[in-house]
């Protein structure tokens, strides 16, 4: 299949977004807004980096890549609407697996009404996507990472780790427990975005989607905000399996795998039962792990309390180019 006949079969018939003026076929895409701030979010994903095949069949690399950048935009308050997809395919590639990273695609644009709206398709040595996702935020409520407060709440959704488990199973075998449970929440995470979006009646809060793991975006609240952050080791939330790793498996995985895509935030106390009531309505699991609090001398540090002793949490999360 030529690049033209291609992009003709992962092209969309129908569009799910009003807004949208020309999708695909022309040389970019039209959209128009006139009551809400727009959104963007980009992210690159290359094989042997991001994904192996042996941990990530092509449906879910496509599922798992989108997802990602539905995170970015969850974190800033705002609702997905359209995405663009460039990726380089190397030869070792078939057709058909192409096609599947593409239905994993579909199938979270179809869940939250997204709509392919252009990219780009080249030949190359190895496979690598780069997805940019466009949102909608009311206009002047998108969230920021800078607004974080003395005595605010912070809190986060779901449980943490799980990514990184369930990567260590598919990479390890042996008799697990709760094995599904762990590979799904590596191989197709859920993004918060009803959750977020339950949230914007409370007029200030910072927000994080834990991509790099909880120390790496507790430390960009903090720096970003000019606070320090203090968490509580017992407070933060686990599966209920997930004691079946060792101390040091669990220690580095809830604080530094990442890939959970989970929301960390901050709140002001008396919005802290908004937060709690939204998180029920919408079905997930939201902990209270610790608080904002003004830097005794330099900003932007984390702390960790353990029982009566409290240590730095440095930042050791997975970066690119270092």
């Amino acid at each position: 299949m030529d690049e033209f006949s291609f992009i003709n079969s992962i092209k969309q018939s129908l569009y799910k977004q009003s807004s949208l003026v020309k999708g695909v076929g022309d040389d970019a895409a039209v959209f128009r807004q006139q009551t809400q701030d727009i959104v963007t979010a980009v992210d690159t994903f290359v094989e042997n980096i991001h994904f192996t095949r042996q941990t990530m069949p092509p449906f879910y690399i496509g599922y798992r890549a989108l997802v990602a950048n539905i995170s970015d935009i969850a974190a800033m308050g705002a609702s997905p609407a359209f995405y663009l997809v460039s990726i380089i395919i190397p030869k070792t590639w078939t057709e058909n697996e192409c096609m599947e990273i593409f239905s994993g695609m579909k199938k979270v644009g179809k869940e939250y009404r997204m709509d392919l709206i252009g990219g780009d398709t080249v030949s190359g040595s190895e496979l690598s996507i780069s997805i940019t996702v466009i949102g909608y935020v009311n206009r002047g409520q998108a969230r920021y990472r800078s607004v974080a407060k003395d005595q605010d709440v912070v809190f986060v959704t779901g449980t943490l780790g799980d990514s990184r488990a369930g990567l260590h199973m598919l990479l390890n075998q042996g008799d697990y427990i709760n094995e599904s449970y762990f590979k799904e929440r590596h191989q197709m995470p859920t993004p918060r975005i009803d959750f977020v979006n339950g949230l914007q009646q409370i007029p200030r809060m910072a927000l994080n989607d834990i991509s790099d793991g909880i120390a790496n975006e507790a430390t960009e609240i903090a720096e970003a905000s000019e606070v320090d952050i203090h968490l509580v080791e017992e407070a933060i939330p686990l599966a209920e399996s997930f004691d079946q790793f060792s101390d040091h498996l669990q220690e580095k995985w809830k604080y530094f795998g990442g890939e959970d895509f989970e929301i960390l935030g901050t709140v002001p106390l008396k919005n802290w039962s908004h937060v709690q009531s939204v998180a029920d309505r919408v079905g997930i699991q939201v902990t209270e792990i610790g608080k904002v609090v003004l830097p005794r001398k330099e900003s932007g540090n984390v702390y960790l309390q353990k029982g009566n002793q409290v240590r730095p949490l440095t930042k050791n999360g997975y970066t690119h180019l270092t």
